[in-house]
């Protein structure tokens, strides 16, 4: 695809850098594709070729591209992402139109993540974590209805998955849980937006709450695997 598709620059390699990255990460150019030449995207967006040369940097340090001379700049393969770079974080905050290969990327690390760390959570929760939790999930409840609150919901919601990370009181876990919460938003509004009801979501929430409550570690972990089977159904990749 063409750079004729992407919104205006608003100035600054950091903020080029977004542009670029954010369009890749929905799917703009795919794996494989060879990306713009510096000076096709300098002449684009009316920056200096220096700004140009800082962006493409920063999304080659992500993993995103690979240049070489005499060959140009591609982009890399999904596999090669650094997703849970700071900078990749950052670019995925906001973002809920993410390239379907990514979703699936995503959904799977978490799929064999969070059953584990809600396991974790139950066994070393305390009773602030309950709190956290409580709240996160008040806060879902009272956003569900209203189909003009989904944004709200999505907040509530990914809340509710930072406070079960928080409570496995790892400190590897809750890192990562920090890491993943921009690629945890985009999946959740990818998500919301496809189903009309978020009842049976709110159900199968409810049941982590009450396993981690009750010190229940097998339940927890059942309970985080039909949360993400949810998911998937409303992610349009399982029935």
């Amino acid at each position: 695809m063409t750079l004729d598709a992407l919104p205006p620059h608003q100035g600054g390699a950091d903020n080029l850098a977004r542009l670029l990255a954010q369009a890749l990460l929905a799917g703009h150019w795919q794996p494989g594709s060879t990306f713009p030449r510096e000076l096709d995207i300098g002449s684009h967006f009316s920056v200096s070729r220096n700004q140009v040369r800082n962006a493409l940097a920063s999304l080659t340090a992500a993993g995103l591209l690979e240049r070489t001379a005499g060959r140009g700049t591609r982009v890399r393969d999904i596999g090669e992402w650094h997703l849970l770079d700071p900078l990749m974080s950052g670019w995925m905050t906001g973002l809920d139109n993410l390239d379907p290969q990514l979703i699936k990327a995503i959904y799977a690390f978490r799929y064999s993540a969070e059953p584990v760390v809600a396991g974790l959570a139950a066994q070393a929760s305390q009773a602030e974590d309950i709190e956290r939790l409580e709240n996160a999930f008040a806060g879902m409840e009272s956003s569900a209805d209203n189909v003009t609150s989904r944004d709200e919901h999505a907040e509530y919601d990914v809340a509710f998955h930072d406070a079960t990370y928080r409570a496995s009181h790892n400190l590897v876990w809750r890192q990562m849980g920090h890491l993943l919460r921009p690629s945890i938003m985009a999946l959740i509004h990818h998500s919301q937006h496809r189903t009309n009801t978020l009842d049976d979501s709110l159900a199968r929430h409810r049941h982590v709450l009450e396993a981690i409550r009750n010190r229940d570690v097998g339940a927890a972990e059942t309970a985080a695997k039909e949360v993400l089977r949810r998911t998937a159904i409303d992610l349009g990749i399982a029935t």
